[in-house]
């Protein structure tokens, strides 16, 4: 756990930098630092994700440890994603969203808005890469980042590709729903 809540305030500055210089220099995470990763990605599966790695472990801490030690010791990208998802049971937003964090260059974060300017670009559709049986899902999820790297290769690095198509599709939300009014949203 931090002490230091005003570098614990800018989130992700925190994960990209403490948390993953953190995870390479002791080879593991703790509880407070994976779940500081879930809830940047995901704040409302918090819960359920820690109920589910207690019953699996015991303890958040061990839990914890025990994956992250996992992830290090993969023997490369692809079993690390593979790993995450099917031997930990982390749905792909939030598999990526903790890789990562933990390998920046080689991760980026598989989220819907980022589907949608990917549609947009006609770069392909990917909303359903997370629902491909582990042989292929390497393969699609590979895809879905050179689609990433394409669409804003205006910028360097995965981090901020990824950054930008997200917010480009925030800021367009936001505009459509400005000039209708903010409708309600089917729920």
């Amino acid at each position: 756990m931090t002490d230091d809540y005003l570098s614990y305030y800018d989130l992700e500055k925190y994960l990209f930098e403490e948390v993953n210089a953190k995870f390479h220099r002791d080879k593991k995470l703790d509880a407070f630092d994976l779940f500081s990763i879930i809830i940047w990605k995901a704040n409302r599966a918090k819960s359920r994700l820690a109920h589910r790695l207690i019953e699996r472990c015991g303890s958040l801490e061990v839990a914890a440890e025990q994956f992250t030690t996992a992830i290090y010791l993969a023997p490369n990208d692809k079993e690390r994603l593979l790993l995450a998802m099917f031997d930990w049971g982390f749905y792909l937003p939030m598999a990526s969203a903790i890789l990562s964090v933990l390998y920046p260059s080689e991760f980026t974060v598989f989220d819907y808005r980022v589907c949608e300017e990917l549609e947009c670009d006609q770069l392909g559709d990917f909303y359903k890469v997370g629902d491909k049986k582990r042989e292929i899902l390497w393969d699609e999820y590979c895809l879905y980042r050179a689609g990433v790297n394409q669409a804003a290769r205006d910028y360097e690095g995965l981090r901020d590709r990824d950054r930008f198509l997200w917010g480009r599709s925030s800021a367009k939300q936001l505009q459509d729903d400005l000039i209708k009014g903010f409708p309600k949203r089917p729920k």
